[in-house]
């Protein structure tokens, strides 16, 4: 299937990750945590895979080298993203 033929990943966020939005008032951070997103939803698997666990779902992480940000997250079997944790560096 051409990439331009593919629907975009659903994005979710744990409690963590949601209250970590919620205490996100700067244009420049909800930017960067806008770009980050729209990367994930396209290619959910594009993050790298952490180390640990192989109990439930794999923990990825994802770094925008551009945004200076981190997301931790994990693919359902249905392909939602689930972010885990927001993290500006």
């Amino acid at each position: 299937m051409p990439p331009h033929d593919r629907r975009r990943a659903r994005i979710a966020f744990s409690d963590a990750a949601a209250k970590q939005l919620e205490d996100l008032t700067d244009e420049a951070g909800l930017h960067a945590l806008d770009r980050a997103l729209v990367v994930l939803s396209v290619d959910p698997e594009i993050g790298e895979p952490i180390p640990g666990s192989t109990d439930g779902p794999q923990l990825r992480q994802y770094a925008d080298d551009v945004e200076r940000v981190r997301l931790l997250y994990f693919v359902t079997a249905l392909k939602t993203v689930v972010v885990v944790a927001y993290i500006e560096v």
